[in-house]
């Protein structure tokens, strides 16, 4: 069963998955979500745009996996900063154990060369919330199989402060102007990025996109969020310090994104968020 999930909910089509892309697609290839969109049909996702072509919808990537790029573009090197390197891992799909019109399972390998580092469960599913939004639960989960330590790294580890991009990450379209940026006490790019909280939203012009820590684990992670740059929104597993990974050892994070059509508020945010998590 290898035929690219469509995912649909409240008897709409709200996603579809990328196995593989195409080769113009650049850097580290992976599985990706694409076209995203709210229930009212506004697509909420972007892929290669101009302005970071390796940036593919919605999925999971890591900028530095043992000195391995699988996120895509440069790799920021401490004292070089983003320089061209010939380190790009690809996530092989290697199957699904199950898939229906609201979810999938899947299995991949990240891979480096011909070694395989990491093998990744992924679940993916769509659920209902209301008449105008819905929530894409996303979980992976990463198994060292390289035989040894892994350790994992992002350009903020390797010298670039506020760069701690790396693990689950939505590209965002692009807009006249910057999405509302806001969480549960703070509003502003500045005062979210970096954080730790529970949720953070994005509202264009007419969507709003809410994405929440759904583990306890994945709610100590930072937050990554560009607005003014470009619209984007990512977990951060390697902060201030590189994230190591024992031989066999296995890193899980669960993030939930309620979709919603509008430009919601701090409060309806809140409301759809505890209803997401739960659901």
């Amino acid at each position: 069963m290898n035929a690219p999930p469509v995912l649909r909910c409240a008897g709409r089509t709200v996603a579809r998955y990328v196995l593989r892309p195409e080769p113009a697609a650049g850097h580290a290839p992976r599985p990706y979500l694409h076209p995203v969109c709210t229930l009212g049909g506004v697509t909420v996702t972007e892929v290669q745009p101009p302005d970071h072509r390796h940036h593919l919808g919605a999925g999971v990537a890591v900028p530095d996996v043992a000195g391995f790029n699988f996120w895509g573009g440069r790799t920021f090197v401490r004292g070089r900063g983003p320089t061209e390197l010939d380190n790009h891992g690809v996530q092989r799909h290697e199957g699904f154990t199950l898939v229906d019109q609201d979810g999938f399972v899947e299995e991949l390998s990240w891979v480096a060369g011909e070694r395989v580092l990491l093998r990744e469960h992924r679940t993916v599913a769509a659920t209902p919330l209301d008449g105008t939004a819905w929530a894409l639960d996303l979980t992976f989960s990463l198994a060292n199989t390289a035989g040894g330590e892994l350790s994992f790294g992002s350009p903020a580890t390797n010298g670039r402060p506020g760069a701690a991009y790396g693990g689950f990450f939505w590209r965002a379209p692009l807009e006249d102007s910057a999405p509302e940026v806001f969480g549960p006490e703070a509003t502003g790019e500045g005062a979210v990025h970096g954080a730790r909280a529970d949720w953070v939203a994005l509202a264009g012009r007419n969507w709003t996109l809410i994405f929440a820590g759904a583990t306890e684990e994945t709610r100590r992670d930072p937050w990554f969020v560009r607005a003014a740059e470009y619209p984007g929104v990512g977990s951060s597993l390697a902060s201030e310090r590189r994230l190591v990974l024992a031989a066999g050892g296995t890193a899980v994070r669960r993030v939930v994104t309620v979709v919603a059509d509008g430009r919601l508020d701090r409060d309806r945010a809140a409301a759809l968020v505890r209803k997401a998590v739960t659901a």
